[in-house]
């Protein structure tokens, strides 16, 4: 109602969520900085930013513009309204009821469109991760650029916590920065909790694989990654990960033969959730994400559509946090 009798406050109120939202994701941001991400002049800006200084929701230093506690809470609280306003809270109904997950939040916009909108997956994947977090407890995680953003945009903990962070499989080859073995670590020190690494190359033969499974350090690895009690873990696109991957020509044309569409674990799966090829890895396997295990799973993108409706069909997830890209794709709705 208010917003059909006050249209341009509704307008304003969206507007000063957003820019609040960008400061915190990208603090400390100068103004300059600020005024590109958004897209506005600094001029522009500088009326918002003002207001926002004067009901103490942000402060300025010498590194730039940070927001406070009282600016996180104020985020916080207008969170669901405008979700309500964007139509984002049916979204995640309609997408929680369609993939039959419990947990389903759905951020604005489209990872593939906006560096910003994968970064706004990762914080809202954070918060959810934290909601889960029950120490003491331990908290597998895989690889990727979702899981990464994930740990870098979890708030600082004050204090120390009984949590163990450990890598979900064995990984060596990629990107520094996205290999979960970096991930988990980063992950812990943002925690107050600990970590530990599994140094062990991802891609294996069967009989390296069973070989090395049977080494004691190893296998008491591998126990405590499938005792952990979450999982956090990115969805990919079939054929893009299995070029990541280094699969060999052989193996991709037999995915493309079987559908293939989806990757996580190291499994490939097609449409309908069935598996079509194993890489021989050492860590976590799909008969290890049932019981009283929490699954969280990450990734945004309208080409992620695909991925993440076919893995919801092979395994049971309590959560999933996306964007609206992937949320439109696969509920197929031109009404959203």
């Amino acid at each position: 109602m208010s917003q059909r009798l006050v249209p341009e406050l509704t307008e304003k109120v969206r507007t000063r969520y957003r820019v609040l939202k960008r400061i915190e994701l990208h603090q400390p941001v100068g103004r300059r900085t600020l005024a590109h991400v958004l897209g506005v002049s600094e001029r522009v800006l500088r009326a918002d930013v003002e207001v926002f200084k004067e009901q103490g929701l942000i402060e300025v230093g010498p590194l730039g513009t940070s927001i406070t506690e009282s600016g996180i809470d104020v985020l916080h609280a207008l969170d669901p309204i405008m979700k309500t306003l964007d139509g984002r809270a049916e979204m995640e109904l309609s997408l929680a009821e369609h993939l039959g997950i419990a947990r389903v939040v759905v951020v604005s916009g489209d990872s593939e469109q906006s560096e910003d909108v994968m970064r706004d997956v990762g914080q809202a994947a954070a918060h959810v991760l934290r909601t889960f977090l029950h120490p003491p407890c331990t908290v597998a995680v895989t690889g990727g650029s979702s899981l990464a953003m994930l740990a870098e945009l979890m708030p600082q903990a004050t204090s120390t916590q009984d949590v163990e962070v450990v890598p979900a499989r064995g990984g060596l080859g990629e990107r520094h920065e996205l290999l979960a073995n970096t991930i988990a670590s980063q992950l812990a020190a943002r925690l107050g909790g600990r970590y530990r690494m599994f140094h062990v190359p991802e891609s294996l033969s069967r009989t390296t694989a069973e070989r090395l499974a049977q080494e004691p350090t190893i296998a008491e690895m591998i126990d405590r990654i499938r005792g952990a009690n979450l999982v956090v873990h990115g969805i990919g696109d079939a054929l893009t990960m299995a070029m990541r991957r280094g699969l060999d020509e052989e193996t991709v044309s037999h995915l493309t033969v079987r559908g293939a569409v989806a990757e996580a674990f190291g499994y490939f799966f097609d449409a309908e959730g069935h598996i079509v090829h194993m890489m021989n890895t050492v860590g976590l396997k799909l008969e290890d994400l049932t019981g009283e295990k929490m699954v969280i799973g990450v990734a945004g993108g309208r080409a992620k559509g695909p991925a993440i409706e076919a893995v919801a069909h092979a395994y049971r997830m309590d959560a999933l946090v996306t964007d609206e890209g992937a949320a439109r794709a696969i509920l197929k709705k031109g009404e959203w």
